[in-house]
């Protein structure tokens, strides 16, 4: 009975996020570069997960509209990759926003004594207090409200170490963000910003495993990509950044630009094989970098509050707690 009970205060107590689990990314293709996903060997191929027990497709959807697409891995309970496309930025933190999980994701014959079992939960993050919910598609990068809301889902997150993601990283996001805005543009309108990104983390595979609350893993590095139309040059370019993910409060190094092929080449070596992340375009590195970073922004979550066990329990429905209650009691 207790862990039926717990079960339901674990589900119940964290809202869900209404998307769509597919079997091909070519039903989100808009968010990839000439609509074909990346290739990852024996993982991802031809739009479509290899392996259909870890690797999971996700078309993020807010407002019955799709908004980005998250290539997941429930086995480690990260997203591997988001896919984006950036159009320019709101810039400020959507409101009174809760991060959601993915219903679809779990086993629906499980019953109730299994909570989220292919995911992480809010309560993951309340076990260390040196991470934090790090996004892939950051919310600064969303086009509207509608959007920027759509990235809080722990689809969209990993374990990021608060000092990292506070720190360098975000210096990282606004410095790529401030050279999109001025290097990018729409081929078909230049009137309009567009550009093609790619964030994505690397599970961590050391042992014992570095893991968050013994069920979500920490990843080793974090990396992300973007290709664009360039107008100066007329040819479409790409500018990669990754780094290690780990504590940085004794003092952080800049994250520097680096090429697609660099990236690939980095990436090859954490899983020991081929990446193509725009499927063999967008090879031209573009050579600019804002520096030094813009005034740092207030929309991600460097100093976001981890909730209480007893907020948690608060914001469950009413209607919830009396069917809890009608059943406590037979």
């Amino acid at each position: 009975m207790h862990l039926f009970f717990v079960s339901v205060l674990l589900v119940c107590g964290f809202p869900f996020i209404m998307t769509d689990v597919v079997g091909s990314f070519s039903t989100c293709s808009e968010f990839f570069f000439n609509k074909q996903p990346p290739t990852i060997r024996g993982i991802l191929e031809n739009s479509v997960s290899k392996d259909q027990n870890q690797y999971k497709i996700i078309c993020q959807q807010n407002q019955n509209k799709y908004r980005f697409a998250t290539f997941y891995d429930i086995k480690n309970k990260i997203p591997l990759f988001s896919a984006y496309k950036y159009t320019g930025h709101t810039g400020t933190r959507p409101q009174n926003v809760k991060w959601k999980t993915e219903p679809q994701l779990e086993d629906q014959n499980a019953g109730m004594n299994v909570a989220l079992s292919n995911q992480a939960f809010k309560g993951d993050y309340t076990t260390n207090k040196d991470v934090n919910r790090g996004h892939l598609f950051p919310c600064c990068h969303a086009a509207d409200e509608d959007t920027a809301k759509s990235t809080f889902t722990l689809t969209n997150a990993v374990p990021q170490y608060k000092s990292f993601n506070g720190g360098s990283w975000s210096d990282m996001e606004q410095k790529v963000r401030s050279v999109m805005d001025s290097h990018c543009r729409d081929k078909n309108n230049e009137k309009n910003i567009l550009a093609y990104v790619l964030t994505g983390a690397v599970p961590n595979t050391k042992r014992p495993p570095q893991l968050l609350n013994n069920r979500v893993n920490i990843p080793s590095d974090m990396w992300t990509v973007f290709c664009c139309y360039n107008r100066e040059s007329n040819k479409w370019k790409s500018q990669a950044h990754w780094a290690e993910n780990k504590d940085e409060s004794k003092g952080s190094k800049p994250i520097p630009p680096k090429t697609l092929v660099a990236l690939q080449t980095f990436l090859k070596s954490k899983y020991n094989k081929e990446s193509l992340l725009f499927n063999g375009g967008c090879l031209d590195d573009l050579k600019a970098d804002a520096s030094p970073p813009p005034v740092p922004d207030t929309c991600e979550e460097l100093d976001d509050e981890q909730q209480s066990w007893w907020t948690y329990i608060k914001d469950i429905p009413a209607q919830i707690w009396r069917t809890i209650i009608d059943w406590l009691r037979g």
